[in-house]
Protein backbone atom coordinates (compact mmCIF):
# COMPACT_ATOMS: atom_id res chain seq x y z
CA UNK A 1 0.00 0.00 0.00
CA UNK A 2 1.43 3.36 -1.06
CA UNK A 3 2.11 6.35 1.20
CA UNK A 4 1.21 4.57 4.42
CA UNK A 5 2.30 7.39 6.71
CA UNK A 6 0.32 10.02 4.79
CA UNK A 7 -2.66 7.68 4.57
CA UNK A 8 -2.61 7.27 8.34
CA UNK A 9 -2.41 11.03 8.89
CA UNK A 10 -5.34 11.68 6.56
CA UNK A 11 -7.31 8.80 8.09
CA UNK A 12 -6.78 9.94 11.69
CA UNK A 13 -7.65 13.50 10.71
CA UNK A 14 -10.84 12.37 8.99
CA UNK A 15 -12.00 10.63 12.16
CA UNK A 16 -11.63 13.92 14.03
CA UNK A 17 -14.26 15.61 11.84
CA UNK A 18 -17.34 13.85 13.28
CA UNK A 19 -15.74 13.79 16.76
CA UNK A 20 -15.59 17.59 16.67
CA UNK A 21 -19.05 18.00 15.08
CA UNK A 22 -17.60 19.48 11.90
CA UNK A 23 -19.50 17.13 9.56
CA UNK A 24 -22.60 14.93 9.49
CA UNK A 25 -23.03 11.53 7.86
CA UNK A 26 -20.50 11.28 5.00
CA UNK A 27 -20.01 14.99 4.25
CA UNK A 28 -16.65 16.75 4.35
CA UNK A 29 -13.28 15.96 2.82
CA UNK A 30 -9.64 15.87 3.81
CA UNK A 31 -6.65 15.42 1.54
CA UNK A 32 -2.89 15.45 1.98
CA UNK A 33 -0.05 15.88 -0.47
CA UNK A 34 3.20 13.94 -0.30
CA UNK A 35 6.06 16.45 -0.69
CA UNK A 36 8.41 13.91 -2.27
CA UNK A 37 6.17 12.48 -4.99
CA UNK A 38 3.47 15.14 -5.28
CA UNK A 39 0.85 12.40 -4.96
CA UNK A 40 -2.36 13.21 -3.10
CA UNK A 41 -4.31 11.06 -0.65
CA UNK A 42 -8.01 11.92 -0.39
CA UNK A 43 -11.23 10.60 1.13
CA UNK A 44 -13.51 8.54 -1.13
CA UNK A 45 -16.79 10.16 -2.16
CA UNK A 46 -19.79 9.74 0.14
CA UNK A 47 -18.06 7.18 2.37
CA UNK A 48 -19.19 6.65 5.96
CA UNK A 49 -16.66 7.63 8.61
CA UNK A 50 -17.47 4.64 10.81
CA UNK A 51 -16.66 2.27 7.95
CA UNK A 52 -13.53 4.05 6.74
CA UNK A 53 -10.06 2.47 6.87
CA UNK A 54 -6.69 3.80 5.64
CA UNK A 55 -6.88 1.33 2.75
CA UNK A 56 -10.11 2.96 1.53
CA UNK A 57 -8.39 6.27 0.84
CA UNK A 58 -7.63 7.10 -2.78
CA UNK A 59 -4.19 8.07 -4.11
CA UNK A 60 -4.18 10.51 -7.02
CA UNK A 61 -1.57 12.20 -9.15
CA UNK A 62 -1.57 15.97 -9.60
CA UNK A 63 -3.93 15.67 -12.59
CA UNK A 64 -6.49 13.62 -10.67
CA UNK A 65 -5.66 10.22 -12.15
CA UNK A 66 -6.15 7.37 -9.68
CA UNK A 67 -2.80 5.84 -8.83
CA UNK A 68 -4.07 3.48 -6.14
CA UNK A 69 -7.56 2.71 -4.87
CA UNK A 70 -10.82 1.17 -6.05
CA UNK A 71 -13.27 3.75 -4.71
CA UNK A 72 -14.35 6.96 -6.42
CA UNK A 73 -12.45 9.94 -4.95
CA UNK A 74 -14.24 12.83 -3.28
CA UNK A 75 -16.53 14.97 -5.41
CA UNK A 76 -14.46 17.87 -4.05
CA UNK A 77 -11.29 16.52 -5.69
CA UNK A 78 -11.06 19.19 -8.37
CA UNK A 79 -11.03 21.93 -5.75
CA UNK A 80 -8.26 20.26 -3.74
CA UNK A 81 -6.16 19.66 -6.85
CA UNK A 82 -6.49 23.31 -7.88
CA UNK A 83 -5.34 24.51 -4.47
CA UNK A 84 -2.31 22.20 -4.52
CA UNK A 85 -1.42 23.21 -8.07
CA UNK A 86 -1.37 26.89 -7.14
CA UNK A 87 -0.06 26.83 -3.55
CA UNK A 88 3.26 25.03 -3.22
CA UNK A 89 3.22 25.66 0.55
CA UNK A 90 -0.02 23.73 1.12
CA UNK A 91 0.28 20.04 2.04
CA UNK A 92 -3.15 19.54 3.62
CA UNK A 93 -6.68 20.70 2.76
CA UNK A 94 -9.78 20.24 4.91
CA UNK A 95 -13.38 20.93 3.92
CA UNK A 96 -16.17 20.91 6.49
CA UNK A 97 -19.80 21.90 6.93
CA UNK A 98 -19.47 22.91 10.57
CA UNK A 99 -22.71 24.47 11.86
CA UNK A 100 -21.60 27.70 13.54
CA UNK A 101 -19.27 28.64 10.71
CA UNK A 102 -22.21 27.74 8.47
CA UNK A 103 -24.16 30.62 10.01
CA UNK A 104 -21.61 33.03 8.54
CA UNK A 105 -21.70 31.12 5.23
CA UNK A 106 -25.48 31.59 5.13
CA UNK A 107 -25.15 35.31 5.91
CA UNK A 108 -22.29 35.78 3.46
CA UNK A 109 -20.20 37.46 6.15
CA UNK A 110 -16.57 37.03 7.25
CA UNK A 111 -15.77 36.01 10.82
CA UNK A 112 -14.13 39.08 12.30
CA UNK A 113 -11.52 38.53 15.03
CA UNK A 114 -12.70 39.05 18.60
CA UNK A 115 -10.68 36.20 20.13
CA UNK A 116 -6.91 35.83 20.35
CA UNK A 117 -7.18 32.38 18.77
CA UNK A 118 -8.24 34.13 15.57
CA UNK A 119 -4.59 35.08 15.20
CA UNK A 120 -3.75 31.42 14.59
CA UNK A 121 -5.68 31.70 11.34
CA UNK A 122 -4.34 35.10 10.38
CA UNK A 123 -7.07 37.28 11.90
CA UNK A 124 -10.35 37.75 10.08
CA UNK A 125 -11.64 34.60 8.38
CA UNK A 126 -12.67 35.87 4.95
CA UNK A 127 -15.85 35.06 3.07
CA UNK A 128 -15.71 33.70 -0.46
CA UNK A 129 -18.45 34.22 -3.02
CA UNK A 130 -20.96 31.61 -4.09
CA UNK A 131 -19.52 29.13 -6.58
CA UNK A 132 -20.83 25.74 -7.66
CA UNK A 133 -18.97 23.16 -5.60
CA UNK A 134 -16.50 20.48 -6.59
CA UNK A 135 -14.44 21.96 -9.38
CA UNK A 136 -11.61 24.34 -10.17
CA UNK A 137 -13.89 27.41 -10.07
CA UNK A 138 -14.42 27.15 -6.32
CA UNK A 139 -10.71 26.48 -5.87
CA UNK A 140 -9.96 29.68 -7.77
CA UNK A 141 -12.41 31.63 -5.60
CA UNK A 142 -10.85 30.21 -2.44
CA UNK A 143 -7.35 31.26 -3.45
CA UNK A 144 -8.55 34.64 -4.69
CA UNK A 145 -10.18 35.51 -1.35
CA UNK A 146 -8.21 33.61 1.30
CA UNK A 147 -5.24 35.96 1.30
CA UNK A 148 -2.88 35.26 4.23
CA UNK A 149 -5.58 33.42 6.17
CA UNK A 150 -5.46 29.69 6.76
CA UNK A 151 -9.22 29.39 6.42
CA UNK A 152 -12.12 30.69 4.41
CA UNK A 153 -15.90 30.46 4.68
CA UNK A 154 -17.57 29.98 1.32
CA UNK A 155 -20.96 31.65 0.92
CA UNK A 156 -23.91 29.27 1.25
CA UNK A 157 -21.55 26.32 1.53
CA UNK A 158 -18.94 25.68 4.20
CA UNK A 159 -15.35 25.97 5.39
CA UNK A 160 -12.02 25.25 3.73
CA UNK A 161 -8.75 25.28 5.65
CA UNK A 162 -5.19 24.82 4.47
CA UNK A 163 -1.94 23.92 6.19
CA UNK A 164 1.67 22.90 5.84
CA UNK A 165 0.54 19.47 7.06
CA UNK A 166 -2.78 17.66 7.14
CA UNK A 167 -2.93 17.93 10.92
CA UNK A 168 -2.33 21.68 10.84
CA UNK A 169 -5.16 22.11 8.34
CA UNK A 170 -7.40 20.01 10.61
CA UNK A 171 -6.44 22.09 13.65
CA UNK A 172 -7.46 25.22 11.77
CA UNK A 173 -10.85 23.66 10.91
CA UNK A 174 -11.52 22.92 14.57
CA UNK A 175 -10.46 26.44 15.55
CA UNK A 176 -12.72 28.01 12.91
CA UNK A 177 -15.77 26.35 14.41
CA UNK A 178 -14.85 27.30 17.98
CA UNK A 179 -14.27 30.90 16.93
CA UNK A 180 -17.48 30.99 14.91
CA UNK A 181 -19.49 29.63 17.84
CA UNK A 182 -18.22 32.18 20.34
CA UNK A 183 -18.46 35.07 17.86
CA UNK A 184 -22.03 34.13 16.97
CA UNK A 185 -23.19 34.08 20.59
CA UNK A 186 -21.26 37.24 21.41
CA UNK A 187 -22.99 39.08 18.57
CA UNK A 188 -26.37 38.09 20.00
CA UNK A 189 -25.53 40.07 23.15
CA UNK A 190 -24.07 43.15 21.49
CA UNK A 191 -21.07 44.29 19.50
CA UNK A 192 -17.99 42.20 20.28
CA UNK A 193 -14.68 43.89 21.06
CA UNK A 194 -12.83 43.34 17.80
CA UNK A 195 -9.09 42.86 17.82
CA UNK A 196 -6.97 45.49 16.11
CA UNK A 197 -4.54 44.46 13.33
CA UNK A 198 -1.70 45.14 15.79
CA UNK A 199 -3.21 42.79 18.37
CA UNK A 200 -3.73 40.10 15.73
CA UNK A 201 -0.09 40.41 14.67
CA UNK A 202 1.09 40.24 18.28
CA UNK A 203 -0.79 37.06 19.03
CA UNK A 204 0.04 35.56 15.64
CA UNK A 205 3.72 35.87 16.54
CA UNK A 206 3.06 34.17 19.89
CA UNK A 207 1.23 31.25 18.29
CA UNK A 208 3.88 30.87 15.59
CA UNK A 209 6.96 30.98 17.82
CA UNK A 210 6.03 30.30 21.45
CA UNK A 211 2.97 28.03 21.45
CA UNK A 212 3.47 24.25 21.66
CA UNK A 213 6.68 22.24 21.31
CA UNK A 214 9.30 22.96 18.62
CA UNK A 215 8.84 19.58 16.95
CA UNK A 216 5.07 20.12 16.84
CA UNK A 217 5.44 23.53 15.21
CA UNK A 218 7.73 22.01 12.62
CA UNK A 219 5.39 19.12 11.78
Amino acid sequence: MMLEQLRQEVYESLLELPKNNLVTMSSGTISGRDPQTGLIVIKPSGYRYDKLTPADLVVLDAKGNVVEGVLRPSSDTGTHLFIYANRADVMGVVHTHSPYAGIFAALGKPIKPCLTTSAMLGGEIPIGGYVAVGGEAIGAEILDKIGKSRAIVMQSHGVYTIGATVWKALTMAVEVEEIAKTTHFAMLHGEPIWLTPEQVEEFHDIYEHLFGQPEQRAS
